[in-house]
């Protein structure tokens, strides 16, 4: 097999530049897709000047170390976010092609090699777009999460998923966490207690990984996510929704008192229906996305999977 001619030092290194160079994709993602722009055109350019970003001037990492963090054209200071962002990708890259290379077996052919690693790389650096998207705007997109779930689909038989499982955990989960948060919590709190981003988000991790995973990932996504949550609260800090959607927030509350009559209609039933907008000041009712927490789940199944099936397998055998 190709790959045999390689040292595993060599495919990880080569792993970690590939992973890169898509984590530099992966941030006009992050920057566009909440703005409704093409991430394919226009290239990139300076975000102050406009001025079209050099090649020399977007390899990743290396340029923002090279450039000290500023755009070469006018000296905007640029976001910490880029070079961290390439550097999960590259991250990502080597932990697939290490999870592919120890969790399918040593005799697989080369071409199902790269599927997997294409289809798990795809999935990995999709999540990433998809926690820092969340993190900033609080959306979780469509492209990611129904495209997610439609690979996970697609590929179950592949990754030693049963078809019958893949879907009936895919489609459970969101049927199950809609009726729960926007039916039963609705009407027991008078609010939606997770978003629809969120509920295609588990439906994406019961399609890759079936029942298991899907109940592993809810959890722990919950549990981590509360425990980061209070820990923030006991250090004295706020948790608030991002500056963002703050701004959004305040628009339509603008357009709601001082709109045209349309304006005001349209920015008030915006407002209802939107459950950032409510007033949120108890120490755990804070709006926080949830997708980033959820998303660790899935990677932690990911990379770990077997491992933690062990464990989930062993704690109900009392049942």
């Amino acid at each position: 097999m190709l790959r045999d001619t390689i040292s595993p030092l060599t495919l990880r290194i080569l792993a970690f530049v590939f992973g890169a160079l898509w984590g530099s994709f992966l941030n006009v993602v992050i920057y566009r897709v909440p703005l409704g722009m093409s991430v394919v055109h226009p290239r990139s350019r300076c975000p102050k000047c406009e001025k079209p970003i050099a090649g020399w001037d977007n390899i990743p990492i290396l340029s923002y170390v090279i450039l000290r963090g500023q755009t070469r054209c006018c000296k905007t200071k640029m976001s910490p976010r880029y070079p961290l962002v390439e550097l999960i990708g590259g991250a990502m890259a080597v932990c697939v092609v290490t999870h592919v290379s120890g969790a399918y077996g040593s005799d697989l052919p080369d071409w199902k090699y790269l599927l997997l690693f294409a289809v798990e790389l795809a999935l990995c650096l999709g999540l990433v777009a998809a926690a820092f998207i969340d993190m900033e705007h609080m959306i979780l997109p469509d492209q990611i999460t129904i495209g997610g779930t439609i690979a996970g689909l697609l590929t179950a038989k592949l990754r030693g998923i049963g078809l019958v499982d893949s879907i009936a955990s895919g489609v459970g989960a969101f049927v199950a966490i809609w009726f729960l948060f926007n039916v039963v919590y609705k009407w027991l709190r008078g609010r939606t207690g997770m978003g629809m981003g969120d509920a295609k988000l588990l439906a994406l991790a019961g399609a890759w990984f079936g029942w298991m995973g899907l109940v592993y990932v809810l959890f722990a996504g919950a549990i981590q996510g509360s425990l980061i949550t209070m820990a923030v609260r006991l250090s004295g800090h706020k948790v608030e929704i991002p500056e963002s959607v703050k701004k959004d927030l305040e628009e339509l509350r603008h357009y709601a008192e001082h709109g045209t009559e349309e304006e005001k209609k349209e920015a008030k039933e915006a407002l209802e229906n939107d459950p950032l907008a409510e007033n949120r000041d108890g120490f755990m009712q804070a709006a926080i996305p949830f997708g980033p927490f959820l998303i660790l789940g899935i990677f932690e199944f990911l990379f770990f999977g077997e491992t933690i099936s062990l464990y989930i397998m062993k704690f109900l055998q009392p049942w």
